[in-house]
């Protein structure tokens, strides 16, 4: 089967709650769920054991980053449910310790991103190693082309479940943008937590580097917060997000690996520091909040580099995200009307988009940029 629904409206329970029905308590590794990084598998784990509360049934997580000790315990003893990352799961394959052969349901969760991480050759290693053909499952908010493809390389008559269009954004997710110079967005970002409401802020980074920077000028301006990406350490990494969940820190600051897992009811705000330049990126970051019917909002940085990478956005997401212009931060440099409507509207000035390379463009052509004018060319 292949199901695609919008993020935040419980994929997790959706393949899991048929499958624990299936199961057989006590007869081993049954089902086995893959997925692209080592939070949404300790997500769907953690799902998994609330769903399973009550029966006999085992679950464990198996992820890089951590002591081999206790996932070698949960494949020796026949854990039911096993949730795991590639990486560490063929590792454990090719040690003799992972045996597959008695999985009967192979679910892909987040297809997609395994896709764009490169896994296609881990998972079609980890395939391999199984037994008799599983009845095979794979779950996204989105289905590319290249997961198309995987979804019918790996299936065998499956029935395509699509219960929303791919990328479509969860009801209850208000969106806006807000124009901005590079060097002003850590102000922007704390003026905004300065406003009513602001209660719990997940904000992603492009880089890891931007993410440390971050968090350093929010503890500056006496913000509480932490930071996950790539580069820390598994403890450190599941401690933020502990401390994020218990309200400890108010804000969370991240790249683009907490974009999936994250199931934190709460999140008031997710905010895009940086652009991101993939719609499928964008749909799973803000996907953070609005979850299981509650109500968020999602603010996105646009400098004036990010014009162009930001139209391309809006192109492929098919709609318009409503623009703010703050005089105080925007690169523009004037005053500009609050919440301004996505429309057209003539230049002031009459002066153009169709600045040469090295030309500086006045600030009505910056905000005529923002929002989608074709002003005149420059005389």
């Amino acid at each position: 089967m292949v199901g695609i629904a919008r993020t935040g409206t419980g994929k997790t329970a959706a393949f899991m709650l048929p499958a624990l029905e299936t199961l057989v308590a006590g007869g081993g590794l049954q089902v086995l769920v893959l997925c692209p990084t080592r939070e949404l598998a300790q997500q769907v784990c953690e799902d998994t054991d609330a769903l399973a509360m009550g029966s006999a049934v085992r679950s464990s997580v198996i992820h890089g980053g951590v002591a081999y000790g206790p996932q070698l315990d949960a494949l020796s003893r026949g854990d039911e449910v096993i949730v795991a990352t590639p990486g560490r799961l063929i590792d454990l394959q090719n040690r003799g310790k992972a045996k597959l052969k008695g999985v009967r349901l192979l679910i892909l969760d987040e297809a997609d991103r395994m896709l764009d991480m490169g896994f296609r050759p881990q998972i079609e290693d980890v395939v391999r190693g199984l037994g008799a053909r599983p009845q095979t499952l794979l779950f996204s908010a989105t289905m590319p082309n290249a997961v198309h493809d995987l979804a019918l390389r790996m299936t065998r008559d499956a029935a395509w479940v699509e219960v929303t269009p791919s990328g479509t954004m969860a009801q209850g997710i208000s969106e806006i943008a807000y124009s901005v110079r590079p060097d002003k967005k850590p102000g922007l970002l704390i003026h905004l937590l300065e406003q009513p409401g602001w209660e719990q802020v997940l904000v992603f980074t492009r880089t890891k580097i931007g993410a440390d920077t971050l968090k350093s000028r929010l503890d500056g301006a006496g913000v509480s917060s932490d930071v996950i990406h790539s580069d820390r350490q598994m403890r450190h990494r599941t401690r933020a997000i502990d401390r994020f969940t218990a309200g400890e820190v108010r804000v969370l600051v991240a790249t683009d690996i907490a974009q999936r897992g994250l199931d934190i009811t709460g999140i008031s705000h997710v905010v895009n520091y940086d652009v991101p330049l993939d719609p499928g990126d964008y749909v799973h970051r803000i996907g953070r909040t609005g979850r299981a019917g509650a109500t968020g909002e999602a603010v996105t940085f646009v400098t004036a580099g990010d014009i162009g990478a930001f139209r391309t956005l809006e192109h492929q997401l098919e709609r318009r995200l409503d623009k703010v212009h703050h005089p105080d931060f925007d690169f523009a440099g004037g005053v500009v009307m609050q919440r301004q409507e996505p429309g057209r509207r003539r230049s002031r000035s009459g002066h153009g988009s169709g600045s040469k390379a090295g030309q500086r463009l006045d600030a009505d052509e910056l905000a005529a940029l923002l929002s989608h004018d074709t002003p005149e060319p420059r005389r």
